[in-house]
């Protein structure tokens, strides 16, 4: 296709473009979803599409869990970015090249905060140097302060500003797929189980 034809397509698709509304004005409080038990909510969703929720009062005490976890005993390959939360063998910070990731059998990362209605977790990369961490191990845990858990997503997007990071995104649940069979497949393309540890003495981040 010549320059010609090109801008002369794209001129004409943009002609036949609708016109441009303007998004719906939300109200700030409104007939969200909320839920009595946030905590609750957010471990019974979790459960529901293959993740495990551990309540802990402390670091401390989420460390203790995490060492009675077999994935993690047996990992030969594993990190943490919390500290006093399990050990590393390797230091993630200090890694240069993000395809030296790709045997990480264990990974304990940050989560800002949780929405009970659907047990999502706001991630953002500026906890981790490579954002593939959050992705690429075959068994992973995120640490969330337990006094962070919004009702809905309505709340959730009142918290994040748009932009702020090169990468950031929702977590809920393990990596799953389903076919057309309604197999569902745990682990098709990240990690194959996940934890969320509830700490109630943790410190929140920014």
């Amino acid at each position: 296709m010549n320059t010609s034809s090109r801008a002369t397509i794209l001129s004409r698709l943009r002609r036949a473009l609708p016109e441009s509304s303007t998004l719906p004005e939300l109200p700030a409080v409104g007939p969200w979803q909320v839920f009595a038990d946030r905590i609750a909510q957010f471990q019974q969703v979790l459960e529901s599409v293959g993740g495990q929720v551990l309540r802990a009062a402390t670091v401390t005490d989420a460390d203790a869990l995490l060492r009675q976890n077999e994935h993690w005993a047996r990992a030969s390959v594993r990190c943490s970015v919390v500290p006093g939360l399990g050990d590393s063998t390797f230091d993630p910070q200090l890694t240069e090249d993000p395809h030296d990731l790709e045997n990480v059998e264990f990974a304990v990362l940050q989560g800002h905060f949780g929405v009970a209605e659907n047990a999502a977790i706001w991630v953002t990369d500026d906890t981790v140097r490579h954002s593939v961490l959050y992705f690429i191990p075959q068994h992973m845990a995120l640490v969330v302060p337990s006094g962070q858990i919004v009702n809905n997503m309505h709340e959730a997007y009142a918290r994040i500003r748009v932009g702020q990071h090169p990468f950031a995104g929702f977590i809920s649940g393990p990596s799953k797929t389903a076919d057309i069979e309604q197999s569902l497949v745990i682990g098709a393309h990240g990690a194959r189980s996940l934890i969320v540890f509830l700490i109630d003495d943790c410190p929140r981040l920014s």
